[in-house]
């Protein structure tokens, strides 16, 4: 999908957010002030990402067939916010993420490879036993495109997938 396909959610929490873009827009429209949104991917970066879920043993590989997530590694998030702050980009929404959406158990099974790891326990999401925050992420799967923080932004990923940005923050750990 990309940013200009109508939003579809499927959790409160999306449905929420989506109430929040319109009554931005409309705060916007009425006080004639410009506007940009950004919709971020699952945010992820030193000290927040799936490298410290598998040195702390926390991880696991929850399985759910064909569910992929897009994430975004925090620099390159506030590259492409910097961006429009110095007033490139001539649209309203921008999308936020990497270059490759991808399976969560792919993220973590990288993330122990970068850290000579055995990757941790696939489990199928039904035995997952997960709070009703973490069910919620499961709850959208879709591929969420980033020509527009390229081609209209000018930005350039640092991070432009999952793997350059985990092995960067093991190369730290």
């Amino acid at each position: 999908v990309d940013e200009t396909q109508p939003a579809t959610p499927q959790s409160q929490r999306s449905e929420r957010r989506l109430i929040a873009e319109k009554n931005w827009q409309a705060l916007a429209t009425a006080t004639d002030v410009p506007l940009q949104i950004f919709r971020l991917a699952g945010i992820y970066g030193p000290g927040r990402s799936a490298i410290e879920r598998v040195q702390s043993g926390q991880a696991r590989c929850i399985i759910k067939p064909g569910q992929v997530f897009n994430r975004i590694h925090v620099t390159d998030a506030a590259i492409a916010i910097a961006a429009a702050m110095q007033g490139r980009g001539t649209h309203t929404i921008y999308n936020l993420t990497d270059d490759m959406p991808a399976p969560p158990e792919d993220v973590i099974t990288y993330a122990a490879s970068c850290l000579g790891a055995d990757p941790p326990p696939r489990v199928p999401i039904s035995e997952a036993g997960l709070s009703e925050m973490a069910q919620s992420f499961y709850c959208e799967n879709k591929r969420v495109r980033n020509d527009r923080i390229k081609d209209d932004l000018g930005v350039q990923l640092t991070y432009p997938s999952y793997r350059e940005g985990l092995t960067a923050i093991a190369k730290e750990a």
